[in-house]
This record gives structure tokens, C-alpha cells and sequence, in this order.
């Protein structure tokens, strides 16, 4: 088998982008003008438990060049058995943004968020941080707020160097101003996506707890049964080994191969679009075979 992440002169992809509408820095139409200058050919915004993103993409027209796939990602809980105390990743491709079950089910997720931010905020007051909910909502804008925003506000106020520095510090889990979020069930998660007619695939594999313990396959089984199809097996912080691994397993189980950067924009100044830290690569045939998927 040819290794994922080796060079490739076909066009590249992106299946994992976030914009403004989370926590991103670049808006969706900057997404889409983006890709098109890197020359990619199909990108899919997938911002975290929201569709705005992805409608915004839509209302501001897809270049002819470029394939598009609205998107999702929304955090899970893990199913009975695993490891509680983590989120999974699922992102949904394919997806009618109107669905009623999905947009209930991201009702419920926003809310939890907004609720969130003042436990956070109000934990670094006690700790002598002069911050507010307006100071907040001043770097948010019109996206949905989450810990990333939180840092660049520190980060303006002097606070943090870094958005790094802030979570190592504050805001990372087991850190003075964690605040534990909601995760809906990792069936209610799939069954939204599928609902709303999307193809759900395990996002970055290797950065959950669950992924690196010897019982991953009958993880990604549950998973399956469940509904899930397909694995982010192609991304930049995957070793080889763990790539060429999830890999196999997904074309044991005749589950789809996807890939993506993770891509934020200034959050994460070494990651590309496209490219990720310089050599990475997702071949223009997962997109294919994600939208003969769709399209069954």
C-alpha cells in the first residue's frame, strides 16, 4: 500500500477546516478564496458543533474549481466501557443543514458552550484576571465562543503569550479554570449526522484516549455498529505507524479513508490548509469516494 503521507503530484484536499463560526480565524468565503490559491480541490468546513460555517460557505458561492462538502464536528462522549472522562471526535460530511433532529441536537451543545465560557471566566476572576463576558464577546463576534477564544482574550490582555501558554496553564483539562463540557452520546451524535442524510467518520483517531489502547478495533466496531463510516485516518499529528494502521483497519471493516489538517488559521500558525506543516497530503480520491458514499 502506497504510505498516506507520502508525496502525491495529484490535486490535495482538505476535509477538516475551521472557520469563524468556531474557532478559526479566517472566515468561510476566506476558506474557500484560500483553497482555491493553494490549488486545492475540495475542502469541507467543519467547525465545532455548528453548521453556520458551512451555510455561510454556501450563501457566499463555491468557486466552480472547488468541491465542497458541508460539515460538522461535534464532541461525544465515549461509549459504556471507555474511557468517560474524554470527548471523540465525529465529523459529519454530506449534511442538510436544515435537518431538524441535527439542528436540536446542536441547539443543545451551543447552549452547553454558552453556559460554559462564564464558569470559565469566572474561575480566572478568582485567580486576579480582570475579564469580562463583553470582553469576550467582543473577540467572538457572531461565532460560537469556546476556550480558544477565551486565550486570545487573555492574550490581549497580557494575560497569556500564547494560546498554547494559556492552556497549559489555565484552561487545559485538569488546569485551574477547566470547566468539564457537555458531550451528547456518541449514538445521538451518528444518529444526527445520518439523519440529516451525512456520512459520520471518526475524526483524528490518534489524539483520543481511547485510540491508542490495544482494543481500538473493537472500539471502531462499536463505533460501526452504530453507524459510523469511515475514519480520519490521514492526519498531520498521526505517526506513520498509527496512520498506515488506521488505514488498515478501515479497509478491513470497508470503512471510508478521510483527511484533513485541522486547520485554524492564526490559532495554529504551522498548520497549512492543504499542506499541514509543509509535506502533508489527502489525495482528491477520498473526496471521491466520500461523495459516492453521499451518494448512495
Amino acid at each position: 500500500m502506497k504510505k498516506p503521507l507520502a508525496s502525491d503530484p495529484h490535486p490535495g484536499i482538505d476535509l477538516h477546516v475551521h472557520s469563524t463560526a468556531s474557532d478559526g480565524t479566517l472566515t468561510p468565503p476566506e476558506i474557500l478564496e484560500l483553497a482555491v490559491q493553494l490549488g486545492l480541490k475540495a475542502v469541507s468546513i467543519t467547525d465545532h458543533d455548528t453548521i453556520s460555517g458551512s451555510a455561510a460557505a454556501l450563501d457566499s458561492g463555491i468557486p466552480q474549481s472547488l468541491g465542497f462538502l458541508t460539515g460538522i464536528e461535534i464532541s461525544a462522549a465515549p461509549p459504556r466501557g471507555y474511557p468517560s472522562g474524554s470527548s471523540v471526535h465525529v465529523l459529519g460530511y454530506g449534511i442538510d443543514l436544515f435537518d431538524t433532529s441535527l439542528n436540536k441536537l446542536l441547539t443543545v451543545l451551543q447552549t452547553s458552550r454558552e453556559n460554559r465560557n462564564p464558569q470559565i471566566i469566572e474561575r480566572l476572576n478568582a485567580m486576579g484576571m480582570d475579564l469580562t463576558m463583553a470582553d469576550l464577546s467582543e473577540i467572538v463576534g457572531d461565532a460560537t465562543a469556546g476556550r480558544p477564544h477565551i486565550a486570545q482574550l487573555m492574550i490581549a490582555k497580557g494575560l497569556a503569550v500564547s494560546i498554547d501558554d494559556a492552556f497549559d496553564r489555565f484552561l487545559g483539562k485538569n488546569k485551574p479554570a477547566y470547566v468539564e463540557k457537555h458531550r451528547v452520546p456518541m449514538e445521538a451524535a451518528i444518529a444526527a449526522i445520518k439523519s440529516a442524510g451525512g456520512v459520520a467518520v471518526l475524526a483524528h483517531p490518534y489524539l483520543n484516549d481511547v485510540a491508542a489502547i490495544d482494543n481500538f478495533e473493537p472500539f471502531l466496531l462499536t463505533l460501526k455498529a452504530m453507524g459510523l463510516e469511515g475514519v480520519e485516518a490521514v492526519y498531520p499529528e498521526h505517526p506513520e505507524a498509527a496512520t498506515v494502521r488506521y488505514c488498515r483497519l478501515a479497509q478491513k471493516h470497508n470503512l471510508l479513508i478521510t483527511g484533513g489538517t485541522d486547520f485554524h488559521g492564526a490559532v495554529t500558525p504551522g498548520i497549512q490548509m492543504g499542506s499541514g506543516a509543509g509535506n502533508f497530503h489527502v489525495p482528491y480520491s477520498f473526496y471521491e469516494h466520500l461523495m459516492a458514499r453521499l451518494e448512495r
